[in-house]
This record gives structure tokens, sequence and C-alpha cells, in this order.
């Protein structure tokens, strides 16, 4: 269904109704739950479809009377995975807002904007229910959906000589709804100036890439990685995998772009299986590689709190179970090449094995060199000492190891794997099964407190544990049962074994 044709209804006269709020396009009458007020489905931007598929995002069109905001708007284009199902609506650029009850317009109470994850290749703005957050913290809280896959990142010659660049649409897409939210927050009673953004694996290269980009100065006040990196690469890449996808898509003709911009969207899914994502740099959006404008300090100078989970490569390792010795020797070859016995003297085969030792295994080397864009383990630390050059930085790691996992496989630990901390402070995170109500008591303090640290980081731009600081490198270890602590640079290298990792250039 049409964003753009849901309920435009007269607004009732009834004192007991849900609040409207009018943004600078309309009016939208929210819903009320267990003490905070949600607005959502709000458009930031027309449906790019026909002539605006793989264009910047567009101003959409106001509309009269009360737009009924109750519900989300649909997911961008996406194939089916554990985030949700298929969804090939293009009208799909919407923001969501959670209040506290009873606020008003002039509150200027600061504001958490959150960013999915997913790889750029799915997900939506409704993962992330930001409920929990403002009834525990008081905050304002949003979400958002932006173009994925192929309709928002796809690089082509084409499109790089109609748009002088291409690739970087959806992350254009984040910028509309950052500004969206610099210009409306204040009538739901948020403050403009006190923004802070955040996002997990996608999301944090998104805040990553928002901190380095000319063009998100001054569209937020603080921020937050959570299980990210800065990886970005060249427009000959980007424009490299597009000429190979519309091929695959029977577009690749010298009419290119009328015929990818005419093939339904359900067929552009269906070719985009396998398709790269990913930042495009030496462009407008991004004239610098985003990992060497940060080691440069060429980014927004603002509070950052970056953090990864202590077991990241478990998730990406589950492929290995069942695998034998053999092929995890394999797996040690070609991580290490003419060192692989080095690698190997680190993380040995054990006497007794079972059928998850290698995906164990494999999944501590992935973790430990951050092998999987950088992220946890040796990559985290990496990266939060060369923020911490520049500007205030506070560093955090995942480490509860016994919870629910995301991936019910029998008899696999899942510990602390990639994503294992989000259901903590959003509880509408799954997937597939919800992983909240399956929490013990421990694991429900841990849940309002990492919910407490987030919110007086958006609120305060601090998070109630010490910044990391190069002499000392005080990093909080989030724990269940109230047991989390404070580990310094020497404990958590060597417990990723980054003395062996830095000599070892993956």
């Amino acid at each position: 269904m049409s964003l753009a044709l849901v309920g435009l209804l007269p607004a009732p006269a009834s004192a007991s109704a849900p609040s409207v709020v009018r943004t600078d396009k309309g009016a939208v009458r929210g819903a009320t739950s267990k003490g905070v007020e949600r607005f959502l489905g709000i458009p930031y931007a027309a449906a790019p479809t026909g002539s605006l598929r793989w264009k910047p995002p567009s101003a959409v069109a106001p509309w009269t009377g009360v737009r009924e905001a109750a519900g989300f708007g649909a997911p961008c284009p996406v194939l089916p995975s554990g985030n949700g199902p298929r969804s090939e609506t293009e009208d799909c650029l919407a923001v969501n807002v959670w209040r506290p009850a009873g606020v008003r317009a002039g509150a200027r109470l600061p504001v958490h904007v959150f960013i999915h994850g997913g790889g750029l290749t799915n997900g939506s703005g409704s993962q992330n229910d930001e409920s929990k957050l403002v009834r525990e913290t008081g905050v304002i809280g949003v979400s958002l959906n932006y173009r994925l896959g192929v309709f928002g990142f796809l690089g082509l010659p084409a499109l790089t000589e109609e748009g002088g660049e291409s690739g970087n649409y959806g992350f254009l897409d984040q910028q509309a709804a950052l500004r969206w939210v610099q210009r409306n927050i204040a009538a739901f009673g948020g403050n403009p100036g006190a923004v802070t953004i955040g996002g997990e694996s996608a999301g944090g290269w998104s805040v990553c890439g928002h901190l380095v980009a000319p063009g998100s100065r001054g569209l937020f006040a603080r921020a937050m990685i959570q299980s990210g990196s800065c990886p970005s690469g060249p427009q000959s890449r980007a424009e490299s995998a597009g000429t190979a996808f519309a091929r695959q898509a029977g577009c690749g003709d010298t009419a290119v772009l009328d015929c990818l911009r005419t093939t339904p969207a359900g067929t552009l899914l269906d070719a985009s299986r396998g398709f790269s994502t990913g930042f495009v740099d030496g462009t407008p959006t991004f004239p610098t590689p985003l990992r060497e404008a940060v080691d440069s300090g060429r980014f927004a100078r603002v509070p950052v709190v970056v953090g990864a989970t202590r077991d990241e490569g478990r998730t990406f390792a589950q492929g290995y179970i069942g695998a034998g010795k053999d092929a995890y020797l394999a797996f040690v070859q070609s991580v290490g090449g003419a060192r692989a016995d080095e690698v190997l003297a680190q993380y040995p085969w054990p006497e007794t094995s079972d059928r998850f030792t290698a995906a164990y295994l494999i999944g501590a080397i992935m973790t430990d060199a951050g092998m999987v864009s950088g992220i946890g383990g040796c990559g985290l630390r990496s990266l939060v000492r060369t923020f911490e050059r520049y500007t205030p930085t506070y560093a955090y790691e995942f480490d509860h190891r016994t919870g629910p996992g995301l991936t019910q496989i029998p008899g696999y630990v899942w510990g602390a794997g990639h994503a294992a901390e989000l259901a903590y402070i959003w509880p509408s995170f799954h997937n597939g099964t919800p992983i909240a109500p399956l929490f013990n008591a421990g694991e429900r303090r841990l849940a309002h407190e990492m919910t407490r640290y987030w919110g007086t980081f958006t609120r305060t731009g601090q998070p109630a544990w010490p910044g990391y600081h190069q002499d000392k490198g005080l990093m909080l270890a989030l724990r269940a049962g109230g047991t989390s602590a404070l580990i310094d640079d020497g404990q958590y290298a060597a417990q990723h074994q980054c003395a062996f990792w830095e000599t070892m250039p993956l």
C-alpha cells in the first residue's frame, strides 16, 4: 500500500484521541501504549520509483488532513532473511518516532536515532522498536528505512555519468532522514541540537559514514557504533559489480538505465542474489576512504561510543558446523598463508573434538583478527584507539556468553555472537524467534543496565563509564547479573591475541 495514500482522515475533536503532530509536510496521528506514544511510517522522501530509481532522495509531497501513523510502513525491497520476509515495495522511505506519553513540542528532549543493520541488503526500521529506551530513559527515539541492496547501492558507469557518482543512494536516504529529524523533531518534543546517531553492523558502518561524510555535518551531536567499522571501496569496484548485475537482470545493452528503471522490483531482486554492497569512496558523498579519513582525523569530532560482542565470529562461522580437522586446516592455510603454522599454534586443534569444534575455532579467529569487515576483537581495539586520538571515546564489549542465541542450533553454543546485544536494548529484535522473553533474571538486569547506559549517553554524551584513554585503555565488559566490569587494554588484547594479530595483516 502506498505511503502517499494511507489514512488521510480529518482529525477528531475528542480530547482523549491520540496525539496529532504537525510535520513540515502535514499532520500525523500516533498511538499510545505503555507510556510511550509512537508515530510510525512517516514519509521523509518520495517513493524512489521509475525515473527516481538510483537518484538521490526527492522531497515527498505535502498532504492534507491527518495521516494515521499507528503502524510501520513497508520495508524497502529485500529478499527474505532472518530479518524479515521478502518485500518488493519501493514506497518505503519512512521514519518512526517514539516519545514519552504526554511530551509536547518545546520539551527539547535528547534524541536517539537508530540505523538498522543487515549488511546493507536486508532489515528495516521496524526491527528496533525504541519503546523500551524511551520508556526507561526519557529520550525521543527514531528509526528509519533506507534503500538496500541493488536499490540502494548500485554502482554503474551510466549512473556515474548521469549523477556524478553512483552507489551511495541508501546512505543518501539516511542523510535525508537525519535532515527530516532536524526539521521536525522539535514538533515531537525533541531537541535537534542533541541528536545521537547509533547503528549496529551495517548500521554501525553507516554511523562511521556519517562521521566522515561532509553532507552529514551538523546533523548529530554524538555517535554510537555497535559491531561496526569503517569500510568503503572505490567507484570502479562498485561499477564492476553493477555491470555484472545489469547483465544478470537482462539489461546489459546500451539502454541500460531505461531497462533497469522499467524492470519490476521483484525481477531486480531475483537477479540480485549474491550482489555485493558497500559504500563508495572517491565520490562527493565520501571524498576519502572511510577508514583513511578516521585514521587522519578528518571526521566530525563528537563523542563516540564504539563496541562489539565477545564472539562476533561465531555467527559467521556457523557454516563450519559439522566440518572436521581437514576443513579447519584448510581455513587456517587460507588465513595464514606462509604463516599458517603460527596461526595453528595460537588456535590448535584439540585432542578431543566434536561437530562444533571447527566452527568454534574459526569463529575465534574471525573475531580476534577482525576478519569480518574489521568488526570485533583486535579490529575493535584498533578502531577505538584511532577515534580516541581525536575525540572523547568510550568502548565496550558485550561479554555475556551464555544467553539465548539468535540462531537456535541444537548443541551449538552461540556465545556472545554478532548482534547478541540487540535484544537487551530493543526487545523487538529477533531472527525468527524472539529472544528477550527467554531472558533470566540476570539477563533482565543486564538489559536494564544497558538501556540506562545508552540513554545516559544520548542525554549527556557520556555513558556513565570512563573514557578509553590510550594510557589505560579502559573498556566496559557488559555481563549479566550485575557483574559488568572495566577491563584494561592489556586484558582485552590478551583475550583476543592482539599481539599476534598485529604482526599478521589480513
